[in-house]
């Protein structure tokens, strides 16, 4: 029965995405319908356009021509009827010397036009040569570093392409773009070659679409076969329900507030009054004999919105991220401001205790940097430390591999590795973030460096693990 069931749910899956690509491939046919009738409506427009402006420029011609010839025509009339006069102005002693040639003759053949040359070219007149579309090579092209490069080819060779225009845009569907896609294409254009590099990407979605079409001096081609590129990477934000009270937490910002705990239990307290009188008027009025609502937690504290859990309090100035790691290799990174002084990161199982700091227990691990009254840098793990004996970087990259029971820090700027702890993950975990007097920024939606891959393959001598933490203690 439940080989039967799985078997249809898979059917069924199979059919939803099926009717989802049917519903896809229908949206486009209308699209491209509508585009088709409107781009025919501009290019005759256009056409029109540009023949009223050919009929303008032959009738300015003909204008300037038919006045040349008028003038010809009065300048040599005025000369024949000045020679008409001569018989009055003739004497005896001129007449021998008189020439009768008319200075000017009849013939206009000078001011005829040959338009068999501009006959022929309009004859000849056709649209204009457009260039064939490109082709993308999924295979030459590299998703790699939070940086895309798109290669792509001609079918053919075409010495008159100008340069080429690129269009992308971000989707978290694969397959083919979707025309009633959430965002809008963005163009690059002017490439003179025949890929192109767009780097420092923030992959918050799971896929990119990209298309390419040529462009001569006159006109574009068609666009390219899309393709779509997977650029998953882990995106994350602080999860402000159940930090610290003296925590100021943002998306991706967290900073130390010591007067935030005051307003904050203030307010709990008004509502958790509230509540209590609440619970009371409940009670009496189930003793009068109305049947009692259903209800749940009347007067508690409502569930935090993500991961249900206490708050962090006491000296745990803790902050959680809000997405669980349950498998696969990450990226992210983390700066703190110039004068925080003292700030954990690392990661954590979800049951970490509100009391409970980051790398004082077995459910976390992290390395902490301290700056008031003496420096220290560590990594710790189980309330074990182990000191650093480098310089604590500007920007903290962490790589965290779940299957590998791997997690690792590194300078974010040199890929320097910091320290490594091995172990095994037996639940997933999330991001973990400890901050008092000052503030952390994170960077999210990064792949795993190449640098970094490379470096976690071969680690040096400064690689620890969780068990080496055991002969040093806090």
């Amino acid at each position: 029965m439940d080989s039967q069931k799985e078997a249809l749910q898979r059917i069924i899956s199979t059919l939803a995405n099926k009717n989802d690509e049917i519903q896809n491939f229908i949206d486009t046919l209308n699209h491209t319908l509508k585009g088709v009738q409107e781009n025919s409506s501009n290019i005759l427009s256009e056409l029109d356009e540009e023949f009223d402006s050919l009929y303008s420029i032959l009738d300015d011609v003909k204008e300037s021509m038919i006045n040349t010839i008028k003038q010809e025509q009065v300048h040599k009339s005025q000369e024949l009827q000045a020679a008409r006069q001569i018989k009055d102005r003739v004497t005896m002693a001129s007449a021998f010397r008189l020439s009768l040639k008319p200075k000017v003759s009849d013939n206009m053949t000078h001011l005829m036009v040959d338009f068999s040359q501009e006959r022929q070219m309009l004859q000849t007149l056709k649209f204009l040569p457009v260039p064939k579309a490109p082709e993308i090579d999924p295979v030459e092209c590299l998703v790699a570093d939070n940086s895309v490069t798109v290669a792509w080819r001609m079918p053919e060779e075409d010495n008159k392409i100008d340069h080429f225009i690129m269009e992308y845009r971000k989707t978290n569907f694969e397959g083919l773009p979707r025309v009633k896609d959430e965002r809008c294409w963005e163009v690059i254009d002017n490439i003179k070659g025949t890929e192109y590099t767009l780097s420092g990407l923030k992959f918050d979605s799971k896929y990119m679409n990209f298309r390419v079409r040529a462009r001569n001096k006159a006109v574009a081609g068609e666009y390219s076969d899309p393709v779509t590129l997977e650029t998953k990477a882990l995106n994350f934000s602080l999860d402000n329900s159940s930090s610290h009270l003296n925590l100021k937490v943002e998306d991706s910002c967290v900073e130390w507030d010591p007067t935030g705990g005051k307003g904050q239990e203030s307010k709990i307290k008004g509502k958790e009054n509230k509540g209590s009188v609440h619970v009371t008027s409940l009670k009496k009025h189930t003793r009068s004999g109305t049947p009692s609502p259903k209800r749940t937690s009347v007067g508690s504290r409502p569930p935090a919105v993500r991961g249900s859990r206490d708050r962090f309090t006491g000296e745990s100035y803790t902050v959680l991220g809000d997405t669980a790691i349950e498998n696969g290799q990450h990226y992210w990174e983390v700066k703190a401001q110039k004068d925080c002084k003292s700030y954990s990161v690392g990661v954590a199982y979800k049951t970490l205790g509100k009391f409970d700091q980051l790398g004082k227990t077995n459910t976390s691990w992290c390395i902490h940097v301290n700056s008031w009254l003496q420096n220290t840098f560590a990594a710790k793990h189980n309330n074990k430390v182990k000191a650093l004996d480098v310089p604590v970087p500007e920007k903290i990259g962490v790589f965290c591999d779940f299957d590998g029971g791997q997690l690792s820090f590194y300078d974010a700027h040199s890929k320097q590795l910091l320290y490594s702890f091995k172990t095994k993950f037996t639940q997933p975990v999330v991001p973990g973030f400890m901050v008092w007097c000052g503030g952390l920024s994170l960077s999210t939606g990064m792949q795993v460096p190449s640098a970094v891959r490379t470096l976690q393959k071969s680690e040096n001598g400064m690689t620890g693990s969780a068990s080496s933490l055991n002969n040093v203690t806090q």
